[in-house]
C-alpha cells in the first residue's frame, strides 16, 4: 500500500558526531524512517551495498520486510512524484550492524532519544533547523501556528484551560450551577462570533443524511461515527474552523493575561469581559441562548446518524457484491 509522506513537521535531520554528515530522517507511527540513500549517507557506503545488506537481512529472515518497509509517495526535486521505500529504525540499525559502523550506535542513541520525546509529548522539534531557517518552507510556521491552534480549540484541552483561568474567580464553585452552564456559554458565543450560530444551532441546521459525510467537515478516525455528530465544531467550514482558531488562541491570551494579574475577580466578571473581547474584536455578540436546546440537536443528530449508517450499510453491502462479481468474472475468465 502506498502512503503519503508524513507532514513536513515531521521530518527532521539527524547530524552525525563528527559533524561531517547531516541526513533527513521522518517521524511517523512511532518510530523513524530512512531511505535508502539517507542510510548510504549515514553509513558512508553506497546505495547498492545498502540494497544488498537489506535484501540479506530480509532473504534470512532477521526481520519482516512487510513491517519494517513502508512505501510512501514522493515529490522530486524535478517535480515529478515517485514510490519510494523507506524503512524503520529497526532496519536502520540492522544495517548498521552489518556494515560495523560506529555510526549506527550513535544514530539509534539518537534516535531513541528523538522518539522518546515524540511519545511523551506529542511533537519533537529540530532545534538548530528552526534556528537557522534551513531547508523549511515558507508555510512551514503557518502550518505549524495552525496545528497549535488547531489543538487549544480542541473541545477537551479549551475547556481545561477555561477551567483552570476562571478557577482563579474569588466565587469559583466547580459544582454550582452557574460554573457548569458557563463553558457551554462560552462555547456558545464564540461559535456564534464565527458563524452566527451556537453550538447547538450549528448541529440541527447542518447534520443531514444526506449530505457526504452526514455534513460533518471533521471527524475521529476513518469515518463518521455516532460521537461525532453532537460536536459543533465537525460542521463548521474551513473559514469559520480558521476564524474560531484564532479567535479562541486570541481569547485564551487574554484571558491568561488577565488571570495572571491576580486582581480580585468574580465569575459574572469573566462573562462580561468576553463580550469586551469580542466586541473589541468586531465579532457579533450573542445575546441569548439561541433558538436551539442541546437536547434537541443532539436528538436530530442522532435521527441523523441512524439515517445515514443505514444508508452506508446498504452502501458498503451492494459495492462487496460488485467486488463479488468482479472476482467471479475475473475467474471465470480465467478457467477458459
Amino acid at each position: 500500500m502506498v502512503e503519503h509522506l508524513p507532514a513536513p513537521s515531521n521530518l527532521i535531520f539527524y547530524r552525525t558526531e563528527d559533524g561531517h554528515t547531516r541526513v533527513e530522517v521522518r517521524l511517523a507511527d512511532e518510530t523513524v524512517w530512512m531511505t535508502q540513500a539517507a542510510m548510504a549517507e549515514l553509513y558512508q557506503g553506497t546505495k547498492q551495498n545498502i540494497s544488498l545488506h537489506l535484501k540479506n537481512i530480509f532473504t534470512e529472515g532477521e526481520l519482516p520486510a512487510d513491517r519494517v518497509v513502508k512505501e510512501y509517495l514522493t515529490t522530486a526535486a524535478d517535480g515529478k512524484r515517485y514510490h519510494t521505500k523507506f524503512y524503520n529504525l529497526q532496519a536502520i540499525i540492522a544495517v548498521g550492524y552489518r556494515v560495523r559502523s560506529p555510526r549506527g550506535v550513535q544514530f539509534r542513541r539518537w534516535a531513541t532519544e528523538r522518539l522518546e520525546e515524540y511519545l511523551v509529548k506529542g511533537f519533537t522539534m529540530d532545534d538548530e533547523r528552526l534556528k537557522q531557517g534551513r531547508n523549511i518552507g515558507s508555510d512551514y510556521f503557518d502550518e505549524l501556528l495552525a496545528r497549535i491552534r488547531d489543538i487549544r480549540s480542541s473541545e477537551k484541552r479549551f475547556y481545561q484551560k477555561i477551567r483552570d483561568i476562571y478557577a482563579l474567580a474569588v466565587d469559583y464553585d466547580p459544582q454550582a450551577e452557574e460554573t457548569q452552564a458557563f463553558f457551554s456559554i462560552v462555547q456558545n458565543k464564540l461559535h456564534f462570533a464565527v458563524s452566527g450560530k451556537t453550538a447547538a444551532e450549528l448541529i440541527s441546521e447542518r447534520a443531514d443524511a444526506t449530505q457526504p459525510d452526514m455534513g460533518l467537515t471533521a471527524w475521529k478516525g476513518a469515518k463518521v461515527r455516532k460521537g461525532d455528530v453532537t460536536v459543533a465544531k465537525n460542521y463548521l467550514n474551513a473559514e469559520e474552523m480558521e476564524n474560531l482558531n484564532r479567535i479562541v488562541t486570541m481569547y485564551l491570551d487574554f484571558a491568561e493575561d488577565h488571570a495572571k494579574r491576580h486582581r480580585q475577580i468574580f465569575m459574572r466578571n469573566w462573562r462580561e469581559k468576553l463580550d469586551a473581547f469580542l466586541q473589541f474584536n468586531e465579532r457579533d455578540i450573542l445575546q441569548d441562548a439561541g433558538k436551539v436546546t442541546k437536547a434537541v440537536a443532539d436528538r436530530l443528530a442522532f435521527e441523523q446518524y441512524d439515517i445515514f449508517h443505514q444508508q452506508c450499510l446498504k452502501n458498503e453491502a451492494r459495492q462487496e457484491a460488485l467486488d463479488d462479481d468482479a472476482d467471479l468474472k475475473k475467474y471465470l475468465k480465467n478457467e477458459k
